[in-house]
């Protein structure tokens, strides 16, 4: 490893399990201190023991618990330097069933919930007059999207307008805020909820021939809190293997 992150204090939300642990895990290879906060409280505190980190139960769509993450990094690390709003839901309905109630719980956790997370740490980071805050977003609805996830596109569509405007009203106070689009990404609860079938017939849509791991996801993360992106800000990575590339179904050559 190459320690880009020593001595840094990240924070993490939704990191219990999946994406969110493999970037709290790719984190503290690198060096960091991290914070763990979650909805799932066993999952959590494993996650934060297992990296030595500290957990703190965190319902990002209220505003309280936003603010609690943060001052249990100041205090418990004595700092914050990388904020990553990774927490995210997305029931499977269509428009015309989703009620009112499931379309403001969706966007209270994934879009309400990152302006929460960025409110919250921007006062320390502007103080020290440094940051990077990273939002995990989605190729579904900025680029492509399925039945049943109006909610969850409208959602990440929004996260990816609120990472501009941050990135552009924080720069002056040498905070970058970036996001990542990830595509199909094979989590444990992909394999428990999905079919074999199911799954098989995803990779076949990805032009690499394979599902992302939440360590790639991992990987883009620990650039975008690294001095080696300190030039990027309002942007977001499509981490997908070149699954929104293809005009069709037929995509792939044959050898010869």
């Amino acid at each position: 490893m190459t320690r880009r992150l020593e001595g840094q204090v990240a924070l993490v939300i939704g990191a219990a399990r999946g994406i969110g642990e493999a970037i709290a895990e790719r984190f503290v290879d690198e060096g960091a201190r991290v914070v763990i906060a979650d909805t799932e409280v066993d999952a959590g505190r494993t996650t934060a023991a297992r990296l030595k980190g500290l957990f703190v139960e965190t319902d990002i769509a209220r505003a309280d618990h936003a603010g609690r993450a943060v001052t249990t990094a100041i205090d418990g690390f004595g700092g914050l330097d990388i904020l990553v709003q990774n927490a995210g839901i997305y029931p499977w309905t269509l428009i015309e069933n989703i009620s009112p109630e499931e379309w403001d719980k969706v966007l209270a956790v994934n879009l309400k919930g990152t302006f929460l997370a960025a409110r919250a740490a921007l006062p320390h980071m502007k103080a020290k007059r440094a940051g990077r805050m990273i939002f995990t977003s989605s190729i579904t609805g900025p680029r492509v999207t399925s039945p049943g996830h109006g909610h969850y596109s409208a959602s990440k569509a929004g996260i990816n307008g609120f990472i501009r405007a941050a990135a552009l009203e924080f720069s002056g106070y040498g905070i970058t805020v970036n996001g990542i689009e990830p595509g199909n990404i094979l989590t444990s609860g992909m394999k428990l909820h999905r079919s074999v079938e199911f799954i098989r017939s995803m990779e076949q849509a990805v032009p690499l021939g394979r599902l992302g791991t939440p360590r790639d996801i991992a990987n883009c993360a620990l650039f975008l809190a690294s001095e080696d992106a300190s030039y990027i800000t309002g942007t977001t990575i499509v981490v997908d293997g070149g699954q929104t590339l293809p005009e069709g179904a037929d995509f792939r050559l044959a050898p010869g």
